[in-house]
């Protein structure tokens, strides 16, 4: 079984002032910056697709009204003449005929009926609540990749920003005859590497920036910025109170009890049709001399349609339902497993990288560039210890973004968003 260890809350930062970095890249003056918690609200309140799911939540609703309704009765009047076959003395005189027919709504008619659109309904809200869940966990998801290409780009400024010292220096050394142009060669080509990782990062932040307003909507302006101070993950709970809490109100198995219900009522509704449907008749007519009243019952006889088609296929359709709630669950819990196992995993190198390999190659860093202007080192050196550097910080960006990540699919499957809204 997959142990947890809890930890305090852990901030996500990626460095900088991130929300200035991303007005400088896209030219734009300093605005407000939105919250995850801003953007998630914003979302739910306006997205188009959050209010197709409560439209098909309000046509469930009205699905169950529509079930419970009593059927109407049929009247029907004709008017007409009575004319003797025969000529007699009789006078003939104007005809009138009234009926009225009841359907009677049976109990093993109705309570299937109504009881599939009520299980309908809780299959329609569970899904709103699923898919709520979903667009949060896309939507952070989303924020979480464009704090992580902020981070990016603002550390390959960093570097380029560096390697054009660096390299001025150089090419100073090389024209007082202090180094060979060989190292002036790599120096150009390091700096041009490092130009052209900026400029990829700034095409990132454009991706990024347009899937994180296309969730949201167009009521995100295309120059809006967001918190440059990261975000406070609280720590999950342990992996066995989670697993108990997804199997008892995780949205997607509860729309699937849902529709195993909506099913099996469904199956008892097409065996109900095989008893006979009934209903009162009430006749008058009216002529000169006489008023004729018939009361009487009228039933629809399943002779030859004995509904084997649509009880064999509802009978179907119960059993997928049934192996597809077997199978959502079996899927939860191990998508549960590897969420937990990416956390913990992402964790610990964050922890590793942020403790020790990423302030040891800083470290080395400084060291060798020290040494490298006493004439100690060479350019090669420095080249080899920035590389070093680069590689231990983008493992760092790269720790803190999976960190969340896997954060965000625990929180997606502990369907806490659903909660909250309900």
């Amino acid at each position: 079984m997959l142990e947890y260890i809890k930890t305090p809350p852990l901030r996500i930062i990626y460095s900088g002032i991130l929300s200035f970095a991303c007005s400088v890249a896209s030219g734009q003056t300093l605005q407000h910056a939105f919250s995850l918690q801003e953007l998630e609200s914003m979302m739910l309140s306006n997205s188009k697709a959050v209010q197709g799911a409560s439209n098909a939540v309000e046509s469930a609703r009205f699905a169950v009204r529509t079930a419970q309704a009593i059927p109407n009765p049929q009247i029907e009047v004709l008017n007409g003449t009575r004319t003797p076959r025969i000529a007699s003395s009789n006078i003939d005189g104007s005809l009138k005929t009234m009926s009225i027919t009841q359907d009677l709504d049976m109990p093993w008619h109705r309570f299937p009926r109504v009881d599939a659109a009520t299980a309908n309904l809780g299959a329609a809200q569970a899904n709103e609540a699923a898919f709520k869940s979903d667009m949060v966990a896309r939507l952070r998801l989303r924020y979480f990749e464009l704090i992580r290409r902020l981070a990016e780009e603002r550390a390959s400024k960093e570097d380029s920003k560096l390697m054009e010292g660096i390299r001025s220096r150089i090419a100073l050394r090389v024209e007082t005859g202090e180094a060979a142009r060989f190292e002036l060669f790599k120096a150009d080509a390091e700096l041009l590497n490092t130009q052209k990782l900026a400029q990829s990062a700034q095409s990132r932040i454009k991706h990024a920036r347009a899937g994180l307003r296309a969730l949201v909507g167009p009521q995100l302006t295309e120059t809006f910025s967001v918190h440059d101070f990261g975000v406070e993950l609280p720590p999950p709970p342990s992996i066995d109170k989670v697993r108990e809490h997804i199997l008892k109100n995780n949205p997607e198995l509860i729309r699937a009890r849902a529709e195993r219900q909506q099913f099996d009522s469904k199956l008892k509704q097409e065996k109900a049709f095989r008893f006979p449907k009934i209903a009162l008749r009430a006749d008058q007519d009216l002529d000169s001399e006489y008023k004729h009243k018939r009361i009487g019952v009228a039933l629809t006889l399943p002779l030859w349609d004995w509904r084997s088609g649509p009880v064999g296929e509802a009978s179907a359709r119960l059993t997928q339902s049934v192996n597809e709630l077997a199978y959502q669950e079996f899927s939860l819990l191990q998508s549960l497993e590897a969420a937990y196992q990416q956390y913990e995993i992402a964790q610990s190198q964050m922890f590793a990288l942020e403790s020790g390999i990423v302030r040891q190659a800083a470290n080395a860093v400084r060291v060798v560039e020290i040494a490298y202007k006493a004439g100690e080192k060479g350019f090669l050196e420095v080249l080899d210890a920035q590389r070093v550097f680069r590689a231990a910080r983008n493992e760092l960006i790269v720790a803190r973004f999976e960190l969340a990540s896997a954060w965000t699919e625990i929180e997606r499957l502990r369907a806490t968003v659903s909660e909250n809204s309900n």
